[in-house]
């Protein structure tokens, strides 16, 4: 028996007019191209997306219809523009290319989506497009970053537990779980000789404002050098290729565990009904 084509660029016209269309889940892998610091490159979000997405592709059930969409490599990055190279679409731009790339899946006879992000800076845009592709179009859309899977190995340990509490809630970018998995993906591309710990400002304010610093109640509108002039945060200097490869295979484990749950969701998920029509 033949593997599943699982990349909707690799299906032939005629593969994909022999396909259950109904049952099918379309995944939108969207990322970023944004600097990481001294020490990581330009592709860390793109590359995260990519290597949680050939993760997923050993568990997913063969007769289970996912299939991957060419992965959107320039997100929404405003607040890393001060460095250099850093690319970003406007907020209005990403929005519409995003829900047009839904509208055309649509059209194409597949009704339902993930939206799968890596880069934190744009789960605000996934919403927008999910919600506006269910109102306008009917589609069963769901938002996924990987960072918020949870996160389990083969024996059910958790893998967030190889990182300490501040590295989860300091080290959001260019940190030790960001450099672990790109030791993991491309050691090449890893300068460990510039990683360090890099400290974040929304430490000292957590220690001084039980508002402003719980990392819940008030959110800043911010630059990346706002936290730190380097452009990271977190214990870089910590990374593992090992926890990175753990890391990498729990998203992958959990992505796969996602989209078998979206398949096996009722038909009447989606209700056009209320209780006053």
């Amino acid at each position: 028996m033949n593997a599943p084509i699982r990349f909707w660029s690799d299906l032939s016209t005629a593969d994909f007019a022999a396909l259950n269309r109904e049952r099918a889940i379309a995944v939108l892998p969207v990322a970023a191209t944004e600097q990481h610091g001294p020490h990581l490159p330009l592709s860390v979000d793109t590359d995260i997306v990519d290597g949680v997405v050939a993760a997923a592709l050993p568990h997913l059930p063969a007769d289970l219809p996912a299939l991957f969409l060419p992965t959107q490599a320039i997100g929404f990055s405003p607040e890393h523009t001060r460095f250099a190279g850093t690319l970003t679409l406007k907020a209005e731009t990403l929005v519409r290319v995003w829900t047009e790339i839904g509208e055309a899946v649509a059209a194409s006879g597949v009704k339902k989506l993930v939206l799968l992000n890596s880069h934190g800076g744009q789960v605000g845009a996934l919403d927008l497009v999910a919600r506006d592709l269910r109102a306008r179009l009917g589609m069963l859309v769901y938002s996924i970053s990987w960072f918020n899977l949870p996160l389990h190995d083969a024996a059910g340990t958790d893998v967030n537990a190889l990182f300490s509490a501040d590295e989860h809630r300091f080290g959001i970018h260019a940190g030790e779980i960001e450099t672990s998995m790109m030791l993991a993906l491309r050691p090449d591309l890893v300068r460990m000789d510039k990683a360090e710990y890099f400290r974040s400002t929304s430490q000292d304010r957590a220690e001084r404002f039980a508002t402003l610093g719980n990392g819940r109640s008030a959110k800043l509108g911010w630059m990346m050098q706002d936290y730190n002039p380097q452009g990271a945060v977190g214990n870089a200097a910590a990374a593992t290729a090992e926890n990175g490869r753990a890391l990498l295979d729990a998203a992958g484990r959990a992505l796969a565990q996602a989209l078998a749950e979206i398949d096996r969701l009722s038909p009447d998920t989606l209700r056009e009904q209320t209780a006053f029509n």
